[in-house]
């Protein structure tokens, strides 16, 4: 057997153990890992050197390395986010519905677990934490593939929480880790029907579509995040400003960051010059259409495929168009359904935004750097799903669940 089918085997074995485990036992099981995570903190922080140590000899830009760092604090942030995992309600065995027939039949519908999920993402080694708890609260058993550059971070991290799973008597392959990082296993991992309920990949377009095209197991896809701001022509002006700037800036290489500003044509000669100043004092390359260009020396002509683009980098697209129309019918056009905001003080053009613009989460008058589990209530989240099928946005610890149908009958034959 290839490292695959055994860590495969062992988390099928234990998402059946795991599947009617007490919510008391499996948030024991959180405490420790948080616990734990804190204690081994120096050997968590050694190992991530060694891996942004690697990334810079590969040339890999400083922001991506932001989003690979693990630091004190970030651990405790890390940790801290396991206990508030431990206060979520768990969704596992809630009945949804229970009735009864005409022929005397109970039929009540009941929430499960999905069973073994795997989870395929790149660098950043906070996702193999939060995806493992998140699993384990719901009672799934996990597969995690991360990429190279965090190896040897989520080994150690993996370490950590098996050794807390071993303190509380459960089953260690609840939690395994895929080692061989090659793009060979990646695929192999893909088509693991034998052991995979269901594949969540989280990272880039290109991890994504890899997913997509490859993936024989049942695939949800997260994370490309083309998201945009559209200030309106009644926008208030700080607000907007403040909104595009921490949108923007405050986490670059996040999904849930702006990669394109949308400008009102009316309110172009006042907007964009504060807007393209605020962007450049934050180190921001500003791409614009040739409307934008006109009004600063800063803006570089765009291409058209600018306006597509997830940058994960300090550069932005701006367009100026018509209409609140036109804004959705961009958005709608080169978004990737994650999360899109309007700045705007006229409710018609609110309401017209939400309803119209065909995005997981859609923001009037606020950033979207909230579209987070966090931050949403669900405690961590496992990706923001960008479909429409079984789960949308932050995927919390419901959305790692399925039904059940459960009747009870008393000798009915049909």
């Amino acid at each position: 057997m290839n490292e695959l089918k055994i860590k495969g085997k062992n988390a099928k074995d234990a998402s059946y153990e795991l599947m009617n485990m007490s919510t008391k036992i499996k948030n024991n099981a959180l405490k420790i890992i948080s616990d734990n995570l804190e204690k081994h903190s120096t050997e968590i922080i050694e190992a991530n050197k060694i891996d942004i140590k690697n990334s810079r000899e590969k040339g890999i830009s400083e922001t991506m390395i932001d989003r690979l760092m693990l630091n004190e604090e970030r651990i405790k942030g890390i940790a801290a986010g396991v206990r508030q995992i431990i206060d979520l309600e768990d969704p596992v065995g809630e009945v949804l519905s229970m009735k009864k027939r005409p022929n005397g039949l109970i039929i009540g519908q009941k929430r499960v677990p999905i069973g073994v999920i795997g989870i395929i993402y790149e660098s950043r080694p906070n996702v193999t934490v939060d995806a493992a708890v998140l699993c384990l609260k719901s009672s799934n058993a996990v597969i995690l593939r991360g990429s190279s550059d965090a190896i040897n971070s989520n080994k150690e991290l993996v370490r950590i929480m098996k050794l807390s799973l071993k303190e509380t008597g459960i089953n260690e392959g609840a939690i395994e880790l895929i080692e061989d990082t090659s793009r060979e296993t990646a695929v192999e991992f893909m088509k693991l029907n034998d052991y995979i309920d269901v594949l969540i990949p989280r990272g880039g377009a290109g991890l994504i579509n890899a997913a997509v095209c490859n993936a024989t197991v049942p695939v949800i896809k997260t994370g490309i995040g083309n998201c945009h701001v559209f200030v309106d022509e009644s926008a208030d002006m700080n607000k907007a400003l403040d909104i595009l700037v921490n949108a923007k800036t405050s986490r670059p290489s996040v999904c849930n960051a702006c990669e394109s500003l949308l400008v009102h044509k009316n309110i172009r000669e006042k907007l964009l010059p504060a807007a393209i100043k605020r962007l450049k004092e934050n180190n921001v390359e500003v791409r614009g259409c040739p409307e934008s260009a006109k009004i600063s020396n800063d803006v570089i002509l765009a291409a058209e495929e600018d306006f597509g683009k997830e940058y994960l980098d300090y550069i932005i697209s701006v367009k100026v168009v018509d209409s609140v129309d036109e804004a959705v019918k961009h958005i709608n056009k080169y978004g990737t359904g994650h999360s899109e905001a309007i700045v705007t003080e006229n409710y018609t053009n609110a309401q017209k935004f939400l309803d119209e613009v065909d995005a997981a989460a859609v923001y009037v008058n606020a950033s979207t750097r909230f579209t987070d589990g966090a931050e949403f209530g669900f405690g961590a989240e496992i990706g923001i799903s960008t479909q429409k099928i079984h789960a949308r946005g932050p995927m919390g610890l419901k959305e790692l669940t399925t039904t059940k149908y459960i009747v009870y009958g008393n000798g009915q034959i049909r």
